[in-house]
């Protein structure tokens, strides 16, 4: 969805890379543009027209059609087809583009006014600094004077009357890394057309936000809210309903709230949304209560929303909790960055970037609250942080591939095909070399001690995709030894066993024994089996918003995350183990079949959030539900291309030995099977005997003797803290310099004291002005490490002449420390250096006497 357009997924076929058994296309796809080159985002909810989330439609020709058909076609369907007036339309093209002009001449009869030539990028179209491009036509469609706006390329090209709907790439060229444009191998075409725009032009309204498909979801934030949209206020309904389909379906497609790469854009999404909330009066969360109404809306044609809800729902209410919060916050900060700043003055940029980056603080929040005290923002400070952030973010957006190492695999697959996989039924195999590829090349032959990959026919090694891990083993020959160190999948399906060559040479065609590393796989098979279980036991436990977010299975554990909203509770945990090990326990048989995806998940199996399956899929099945809603059916059923046990009691046992925190909204379990779960099980119990063995009590006594023992260390340490500050505040002036005096007609107690905690401090400076009535006590304390606490108290009739923020600061400096904060009556700070105690209360009391 994070695309800039819809022919990402072609651009091999556009460069000859990769091959296709079609060379015509059509598609509908979702999209969302929010950052990088293609940024909608601030513009929405303020235009006619402009989208974070649209569907793109599209049709593409791979050599097959091109400029004449593209425009031909084109024609037909706005004019025939969707009966669009012929006099209302017009286009533009690259100035250069000749050949377009005249085509549009000669099949759409325009003049040339009609047909505007425009000399700049935006009808060259790239998908990048690198790959394919060429020039483009747009078609607008005049809606009317009744609507502002000029016609493309004039100075009133911004506004909403000429709508542009459709753009035509031709796709010509390749930009290269120094800036040349080489003739592609096959002139294609690529085309977008936003089904938005087009249902607003056939709908006969003048915004895409008074479609049908944004109507509903309009009329839910109003209610919602509790107040019909106005002038004034339609901009921010406009924003929630666009914001609330680019949520939702990036939700729904695993991506979830961060401060970077794809959950950075999704979390500035969110809150742009959350902001305009708050502007129409919302002071509660209350977007996550239009879930429901989109999802009447578009769940039919894109069943992941319905499938997903209860989880998109928490995960917006969660975002809108932590925004609220921030706001709060938000100004909190601002009041304490701009309490030295007056009329007239202006808040540093970058200050305004670090509220708006690290606290979600919008901009124009900031400029709205410094604006009654006639303060600015430095806007050119705050772009250029901004500048500084994008050109950091647009590094997450970057490809994970080397150029070079995507085109030899390419070039691989193209000439010897997918890898033949064996290995759900043999773990060894005969096979033969079809090409061999080092330091991103194809080589002819690796000899001893070299390291590269082998591509083979077929092979029983496991090449690592959802979440297992590639296999290790060894391939044998005549003379040749070879280790494989690990698999992986690479374009066109084909299998990249990385390997270091022990003995002999291999060239391609060399005939191979291959054999995987059966007890490494065993262990694999039972982690990923138990998996299986676990994600079912944590949906019947916890509820059915659960779905899996990644998994990492190995040899000695097993990794599982899923989105749940807090940690789960010891007897949650124990309750999935328990589910878990029944089934593992019924040692029922695992089931594979290949089927069609949609009957696949009619017939109940679970498919993950952001995964991509092909027309026909492997389902795994394992074990007979004992209780709830599935008693009597199959307990786990899912989409799986990875390796299993034959039945469920090969897994032996699944214990669950951490459970944490991955991300907002996503939890993670760790577990082991089998002979790890038992060693561990074994060394906890081992342990547990040994503690139980120094308390002198049996092992089920050892827990509450523990807690008693802590109960009786908490007694103690408060006793020992009281008796402390009593002798603290007790006896006479010392010759620290704490006795009790009057400083510039105030009474002042200053004591140095040693062997208490910085917390135990304030109790101290409480008992001090309950001594003095009325007075300032300054407190600090040594600690054993050679630091030093410093607390500081004013009674409340002199906090309007005397800040105890300010005095704690003057200690905490004499101390080598910085800074310090409370409240007028009450404030606390440190510094590295103990020794100084005693100079922090005379650097107080030179203060208080005004030297």
């Amino acid at each position: 969805m994070f695309t800039n357009a819809g022919m990402v997924q072609f651009k091999n076929v556009f460069t000859g890379l990769e091959k296709r058994p079609y060379s015509r296309a059509t598609t509908s796809q979702k999209c969302v543009r929010a950052g990088g080159k293609h940024n909608d985002l601030d513009n929405v909810g303020f235009t006619a027209r402009h989208l974070t989330f649209f569907e793109m439609l599209g049709n593409f020709s791979f050599g097959d059609y091109f400029k004449e058909n593209a425009i031909e076609l084109a024609w037909n369907l706005v004019t025939k087809e969707f009966g669009l007036p012929k006099d209302k339309l017009l286009v533009t093209v690259y100035h250069t583009d000749d050949e377009a002009a005249d085509y549009w001449k000669k099949i759409a009869g325009f003049a040339d006014d009609k047909i505007i030539r425009i000399p700049t990028s935006d009808n060259f179209w790239s998908m990048g600094d690198t790959g394919p491009c060429g020039p483009c036509s747009e078609i607008f469609i005049d809606r009317g004077e009744h609507v502002w706006g000029g016609p493309p390329g004039t100075p009133e090209e911004d506004g909403d009357r000429f709508l542009e709907f459709w753009n035509l790439v031709f796709m010509q060229y390749e930009q290269t890394a120094d800036g040349e444009q080489e003739p592609l191998p096959r002139p294609s075409i690529d085309t977008g057309m936003g089904l938005e725009r087009m249902a607003s032009i056939m709908q006969g309204v003048d915004s895409v936000f008074e479609t049908d498909m944004f109507r509903h979801v309009i009329d839910a934030a109003a209610s919602a809210v509790g107040r019909a949209p106005t002038s004034e206020t339609v901009a921010s309904y406009r924003v929630i309903a666009d914001h609330l389909r680019s949520m939702a379906f990036l939700i729904a497609e695993g991506v979830l709230p961060a401060n970077e790469g794809r959950g950075y854009v999704l979390r500035r999404i969110m809150r742009r949304a959350m902001r305009h909330a708050t502007l129409l009066g919302t002071n509660a969360p209350t977007i996550f209560k239009l879930v429901p109404s989109l999802v009447r809306e578009m769940g039919q044609a894109y069943p992941e929303l319905v499938q997903g809800e209860a989880m998109i729902g928490e995960t917006i209410r969660l975002e809108e909790e932590r925004f609220l919060k921030t706001l709060s916050r938000g100004l909190q900060i601002l009041e304490e960055e701009t309490a030295e700043l007056g009329k007239g003055d202006v808040l540093a940029g970058e200050t305004a970037f670090k509220l708006y980056d690290t606290y979600g603080f919008p901009l124009d929040l900031t400029q709205d609250a410094l604006r009654l005290r006639e303060i600015g923002v430095d806007q050119a400070g705050f772009d250029a942080a901004m500048a500084k952030q994008k050109a950091e973010a647009r590094k997450n957006w970057s490809g994970s591939g080397d150029a070079a190492t995507s085109a030899v695999w390419f070039a691989v697959a193209d000439k010897a095909g997918a890898t033949e996989f064996l290995g759900y039924e043999s773990e060894e195999s005969d096979g033969a070399v079809v090409a061999l590829v080092r330091d991103g090349a194809e080589v002819g032959k690796l000899t001893a001690g070299e390291e590269g990959f082998v591509v083979l026919n077929q092979s029983p090694f496991y090449a690592e995709s959802g979440g297992q891990i590639g296999d290790m083993g060894i391939m044998i020959g005549d003379g040749i030894e070879v280790e494989v160190l690990d698999v992986t999948k690479q374009a066109g399906g084909v299998f990249a066993h990385k390997v270091k060559v022990s003995k002999g040479a291999l060239e391609v065609g060399t005939p191979l024994t291959l054999k995987v590393d059966h007890g490494r796989r065993t262990a694999i098979r039972a982690n990923h089996s138990a998996t299986h279980l676990l994600h079912e036991a944590l949906c019947e436990v916890l509820g059915s918003h659960v779905a899996q977010k990644g998994s990492m299975v190995g040899p000695d554990r097993l990794r599982f995350d899923f989105s749940h909203t807090k940690p789960l509770s010891d007897a949650e945990i124990a309750e999935v183990e328990r589910m878990a090990n029944a089934i593992v326990l019924q040692n029922s048989p695992v089931e594979t079949r290949l089927m069609a995806v949609d009957d696949a998940v009619a017939a109940g199996a679970m498919a993950l959030f952001g995964e991509k399956y092909g027309d026909e899929v492997r389902v795994v099945s394992m074990g007979t539900a004992l209780e709830g809603e599935k008693a009597g059916k199959t307990y786990s059923m899912e989409l799986c291309g990875g390796t299993h046990v034959r039945r469920t009691g090969e897994i032996g046992l699944v214990t669950i030995v951490q459970e944490s925190s991955v991300a907002s909204g996503v939890r993670r379990v760790e577990a082991l099977t089998a002979d790890g779960a038992r060693a561990y099980l074994a060394d906890q119990d081992a342990q547990l005997r040994a503690v139980a063995a120094a308390l002198k009590v049996a092992p089920r006594d050892a827990v509450s003797r523990v807690e008693a023992l802590i109960d009786e260390r908490r007694q103690l340490e408060r006793q020992v803290s009281d008796l402390r500050q009593k002798l603290a505040m007790g006896g006479s002036a010392s010759s620290n310099g704490d006795a009790s005096e009057t400083i510039s007609g105030v009474p002042f107690l200053g004591r140095v004291v040693e062997g208490l905690q910085p917390k135990d401090l304030r109790g101290l400076v409480d008992q001090g002005k309950k001594q003095l009535g009325s007075g300032i006590v300054v407190i600090v304390g040594a600690t054993e490490d050679g630091k030093a606490g410093i607390a500081v108290g004013v009674s409340s009739d002199l906090t309007e002449k005397y800040s105890a923020v300010d005095l704690v600061r003057t200690g905490s400096a004499a101390l080598g420390g910085q800074g310090g904060g409370g409240r007028p009556d009450m404030a606390q700070a440190g510094g590295p250096d103990g020794s100084k105690a005693a100079d922090a209360v005379a650097a107080i009391k030179a203060q208080l006497a005004g030297l």
